[in-house]
């Protein structure tokens, strides 16, 4: 399973862990994932994602999942994501029309 943040896109860093003789070790700086459940407004359902604690805290000063898809940019989300933000889109149309 990839560590991959599917909202947010964020991935594993590389760095140095640095002794206090000034040795340097390569290490990885890995994200902070968490398997959660969201509940779309739209679409009424929850839906799973693994993603960043920070991502979390955006998608609820966002005001909901709905709201963080839509903003969102394509280039970042996951193929579900993308997929769910397309459906969110044509239920909201579809709301507005009627």
């Amino acid at each position: 399973m990839a560590r991959v943040c599917e909202l947010t896109a964020k991935n594993p860093l590389a760095g140095n862990n640095v002794s206090h003789s000034n040795n340097k070790l390569r290490r990885r700086f890995l994200p902070n994932l968490c398997s959660v459940s969201l509940m779309s407004e739209a679409m009424g359902l929850t839906y799973r994602f693994r993603i960043s604690a920070i991502a979390l805290k955006t998608v609820e000063h966002r005001g909901g999942l709905d709201a963080f898809l839509l903003k969102a940019s394509n280039n970042e989300l996951s193929a579900k994501a993308r997929k769910l933000k397309a459906s969110i889109g044509k239920k909201l149309e579809a709301k507005a029309a009627a």
